[in-house]
């Protein structure tokens, strides 16, 4: 199944007018023609079902015929994870946690990030392509990126459940060991050169607390999505 994504459509909505891009694939590439059906969701829950009522490569209009609400994942995981040196690695983590199963999203800048500057628009596209692959009908947020330091004084008064991952030698749970179902959580993850002592330190005092995600040190996206699984599967 072919799903389309579209932010403004509600239940209210009884048309719908494609874009030129999206009209464009739906009739050159998917070749469809006028009383064909298309699915859709807006990311916020829903799915439609629609009818074209007119198909060519400039403007598809189509009527809304159904509308079938999904329930959210019966968790809240959010993830701040430090950007990769390579902007594909942390591409894949999008797309790959994206269709495990996220809710949020936050690019932290860390003391030893090597990449400072990312291109949100680029990202929110990457999220959306792994939505609609993976037929989701919630789009993960994903956020702007934002220092540590001021990142951890934004979850100052948080009541999720804080975690933060880190690859140094000291007291850690194990991660599946303080994961419950139906939690909201926040988890850190650092980059390559893994978060700092100072780092760790503030992040202890703002209670969160140490984890680990096994016995190798692994690439800050293989780390995301390790913990984006583990969350998935305490939840099946």
């Amino acid at each position: 199944m072919q799903l389309f994504y579209n932010p403004t459509i509600t239940e209210k909505s009884k048309e719908l007018l494609f874009d030129k891009e999206e009209s464009r694939h739906i009739f050159k590439v998917l070749r469809k023609k006028a009383d064909d059906q298309l699915m859709l969701t807006n990311g916020k829950g829903i799915f439609f079902k629609v009818e074209l009522l007119q198909s060519n490569p400039k403007h598809c209009l189509a009527k809304v015929i159904s509308v079938e609400s999904k329930e959210p994942l019966p968790y809240y995981l959010h993830l701040a994870v430090a950007p990769t040196k390579l902007n594909d690695r942390y591409e894949w983590f999008l797309e790959k946690a994206t269709e495990i199963g996220i809710s949020e999203i936050t690019p932290i800048i860390c003391d030893h990030s090597e990449r400072k500057v990312i291109k949100l628009e680029r990202f929110e596209k990457k999220i959306q392509s792994a939505m609609k692959q993976s037929l989701h009908a919630y789009l993960p947020k994903i956020n702007e990126a934002i220092t540590y330091k001021n990142f951890l004084k934004n979850q100052a008064d948080s009541l999720e459940q804080k975690l933060i991952a880190h690859c140094e030698e000291t007291d850690k749970r194990t991660l599946k060991s303080v994961l419950k179902p139906n939690q909201k959580t926040i988890l850190l993850i650092g980059p390559e050169g893994d978060f700092s002592t100072n780092e760790i330190r503030l992040a202890l005092e703002d209670d969160f607390i140490p984890v680990s995600l096994g016995n190798t040190r692994l690439r800050t996206e293989t780390a995301a999505i390790v913990a984006c699984h583990s969350v998935a599967f305490i939840n099946e």
